[in-house]
């Protein structure tokens, strides 16, 4: 099957929550091997102005990872996941992750190149902290909303080896 060239110009909704725990964020920093002790410590973290442990930067392409999925098990897609290449991985922080955080990312298709038998696809991943409740917030929203507070972007590339490759 080959790349949808459609594809361009898609976004995919932000789906699933993802809450971001002390221990998630202890643990990402271990496989990393980021030491700085506001990854570990809440008084480190706190000691920088932060309200709970800080995420390493990179920990971004949790969520990130997550809304690709959407493009990835999209039938209309073409994609064959064993056939992917990850080749560039991008971050813009609009603020630090933080422990409480709850996250969501939109997905948007911003580019798919031909290339011999396959594809280059690029994606930007808008990740986004949300807070409120469907009963109201301690934010001022209406009741039922629920704000988003921009986190980081994501801008992701990956190429899509054709058959014969």
């Amino acid at each position: 099957m080959t790349i949808n060239p459609d594809l361009q110009g898609r976004s995919y909704p932000a789906a699933e929550v993802y809450d971001v725990g002390r221990e998630k964020i202890r643990e990402f920093a271990r496989a990393v091997k980021a030491t700085h002790p506001a990854h570990f410590e809440v008084d480190a973290a706190m000691a920088l102005g932060h309200r709970d442990l800080v995420a390493p930067p990179t920990f971004a392409i949790i969520v990130a990872q997550r809304a690709d999925a959407q493009l990835i098990e999209d039938p209309e897609s073409g994609i064959d996941f064993s056939r992917v290449v990850h080749a560039d991985q991008r971050f813009v922080h609009h603020r630090p992750i933080v422990a409480g955080d709850r996250l969501v990312a939109e997905l948007h298709v911003d580019g798919v190149r031909a290339m011999g038998g396959g594809a280059m696809i690029t994606t930007r991943s808008e990740i986004f902290a949300l807070s409120g409740t469907a009963a109201g917030t301690e934010a001022g929203n209406e009741p039922g909303t629920v704000a988003r507070e921009a986190v980081a972007t994501a801008t992701s590339s990956i190429l899509v080896r054709g058959e014969e490759q």
